[in-house]
């Protein structure tokens, strides 16, 4: 039997993870009521939960999502903060080593970006967005160990979910369907949108995919003494000559995360001992130095789903009536990028602004929402399939000329960014999605990065902030 049976101003929203719980907030005041489906239990406080395979890993919100967090729930970065987050201004908190040598410690203060492992960052949030539903003339309810199992409808409009119960609740795999006037699919990595099209007799989305068959590992550790714990997170990407990477980052209470990478035949290993011995063969020796003076607080957590998808969703003809697609679901990015929630929350500031400046759910307003999410996806996916292009899979989606004249160029204007403080703010803008990717071909910024001569960075971790 069919709940909602009209679907009013009803919304469903597919996941309660932070794309869902996003959703939600864009969502809130433009109908009357919105039910999560959640196939999880919430873990009590702020502990890791199983539906979130990647949460042990490191995590942080770009200053561009963080602005669109901020925007979308006031407040919730100082809530961050108190939780325990970790602020770090790029470049001046965080030390990289490019193919080329170190980047300059620059302190431009443009950059706030926030390390915080998933758990708090989840809780957070969560807490933040069901207490401002609670304030607002929109009820929301969130049905936990839930599973959606299918969508209603037909090929031209979908009118509802179909779910079932994972606890026994109603029954073990009892089912049930809810009606609503929009359906939101946040349901992550695992979406299975495109097998339910085909249910309601559509063919799956256009698809992209760039896979640098990237696998990393994660373990916790903190400083043996607090005082002379390094002053700056340190981030070694690999590079074809150098296949292996590490990211090692402060979060919450004095712990740090650090994250080995390697691309296919370069795997960092799960056992204790060879995670170690791993680091000592990256791309620089800083990263395994630092570590003979932190304790381990973690066993090593591995993962290997990290291929770039991309579904065209906001394509003419790619989306049925009352159904939209956010985060990963519809755009899922190679985790070590650290793009995805920020990514997450533009998509869901978009679509907030496409309702309040379309009126609420007019014919029409949801294909214009989902154009506007894959705008706001478009410069992480240019990055991250730029990044990650020369390892792919000859599967793969392949790369037009004008991807690769655009990877020639970013390769030469991200080691350009390293030392160079015009080149590297502006690169800077639109890695951390606070500017449209066309700000890299402004003229003074070809002609710094194509005809000034290529010069190595740093030959050893800078000390020294400049500009301070």
């Amino acid at each position: 039997m069919a709940e909602h049976s009209n679907g009013g101003r009803t919304a469903i929203v597919i996941g309660g993870g932070l794309a869902g719980m996003l959703a939600v907030t864009a969502l809130v005041g433009h109908v009357d009521a919105i039910t999560v489906v959640e196939r999880d239990r919430y873990p009590e406080g702020r502990a890791f939960r199983k539906g979130v395979p990647q949460a042990r890993h490191l995590h942080i919100l770009l200053s561009g999502g963080r602005r669109a967090l901020e925007e979308l729930l006031p407040g919730t970065v100082a809530a961050l903060t108190e939780a325990g987050a970790r602020s770090l201004y790029l470049p001046r908190d965080l030390l990289t080593r490019t193919p080329t040598g170190w980047q300059r410690r620059f302190d431009e203060r443009r950059h706030l970006t926030l390390s915080v492992t998933r758990p708090v960052l989840d809780a957070v949030v969560r807490e933040r967005v069901l207490r401002a539903a609670a304030d607002s003339p929109t009820r929301v309810e969130v049905l936990e160990a839930t599973e959606a199992v299918g969508l209603t409808g037909d090929a031209g409009r979908v009118t509802g979910v179909r779910v079932r119960s994972r606890d026994g609740e109603r029954g073990e795999g009892s089912g049930r369907e809810l009606s609503a006037a929009l359906v939101v699919d946040a349901s992550g990595r695992g979406s299975r949108t495109p097998q339910w099209y085909a249910e309601l007799g559509r063919s799956a989305p256009q698809e992209e995919t760039v896979d640098a068959g990237l696998a990393y590992a994660t373990r916790m550790y903190r400083p043996k003494d607090p005082d002379t714990a390094p002053d700056a997170g340190v981030n070694i990407p690999g590079w074809p000559e150098s296949p292996r990477g590490a990211a090692y980052v402060p979060v919450e209470d004095g712990k740090w995360l650090l994250t080995l990478s390697g691309v296919r035949g370069h795997h960092p290993p799960t056992d204790a001992a060879e995670f170690t011995a791993f680091s000592a063969t990256i791309g620089d020796p800083y990263v395994h130095e630092l570590l003979a003076q932190a304790e381990p607080l973690s066993p090593v957590h591995g993962f290997r789903d990290t291929y770039n998808r991309r579904r065209h969703f906001e394509r003419p003809g790619a989306l049925p009536e009352r159904f939209l697609v956010l985060g990963d679901a519809g755009c899922t990015f190679n985790p070590v990028y650290g793009q995805g929630m920020s990514v997450a929350a533009l998509g869901a500031l978009a679509v907030r602004s496409t309702l309040a400046d379309g009126g609420g759910l007019r014919p029409g307003v949801i294909a214009e929402a989902q154009r506007a999410v894959a705008r706001a996806v478009e410069p992480a996916w240019l990055a991250a399939v730029g990044a990650d292009r020369p390892y792919a899979s000859p599967d793969d989606t392949k790369a037009s000329l004008g991807e690769r004249l655009s990877t020639w160029y970013l390769d030469r204007l991200f080691a350009r960014a390293a030392i160079d403080p015009v080149v590297g703010a502006i690169w800077r803008d639109v890695f951390c999605l606070t500017a449209p990717p066309a700000r890299l071909v402004a003229p003074r910024i070809v002609l710094r990065t194509v005809f000034l001569p290529r010069r190595p960075g740093l030959p050893s971790p800078p000390l020294v902030v400049e500009g301070a």
